[in-house]
């Protein structure tokens, strides 16, 4: 594919440069591996420049996690889960992310106001992971391949490795 020429009409140059000059890194903390609804959770602060996610904010993420993987069995859910708690520069997000069968995966997707927890809704449909977002669940993919399906030893040995292999520090 040659772009020296024309770009296509759907290419949005002016908005795309923009998002190019404003991109930045976010640091991503790890909080801990927790149990929510009968899942090994792992857990995740993302931050904006400005924002932190505190221990209220993490708990308050678990709960949403908590209703949301309580209904894990019926989506086939082999009960491990990553929730990042996104202190977001537009506002609050929090990411349900389960492994389920067929090596499928199930993603749900809370936001909301800064600051009001109790306010966090599904998000739209077709809303999916922002660039910072999607960095640490592509880690985790490959945590999760790596020890769990790919591992050796006992599944109690596979499930320390894979919550041990965290991210942390700035993605882009």
């Amino acid at each position: 594919m040659d772009l020296h020429g024309e770009l296509p009409a759907a290419v949005d140059t002016e908005a795309l440069l923009v998002l190019a000059e404003s991109h930045h890194t976010r640091p991503a903390r790890p909080l801990g591996t927790r149990e929510a609804a009968g899942h090994l959770v792992k857990v995740y602060a993302l931050e904006a420049p400005g924002r932190t996610v505190s221990d209220q904010d993490a708990e308050a993420g678990l709960r949403i996690a908590e209703r949301h993987l309580g209904l894990g069995s019926l989506r086939g859910s082999l009960g491990l889960a990553v929730l990042i708690v996104h202190a977001g520069g537009d506002g609050d997000y929090v990411l349900v992310h389960s492994w389920i069968e067929g090596d499928m995966a199930d993603l749900a997707i809370f936001a909301g106001p800064v600051g009001k927890p109790d306010a966090l809704r599904p998000g739209r449909a077709g809303l999916a992971p922002c660039v910072w977002e999607a960095a640490v669940l592509g880690h985790e993919r490959d945590a999760y391949s790596r020890h769990v399906l790919d591992g050796t030893g006992s599944l109690a040995e596979r499930l320390t490795a894979w919550g041990a292999d965290t991210i942390a520090g700035d993605v882009r």
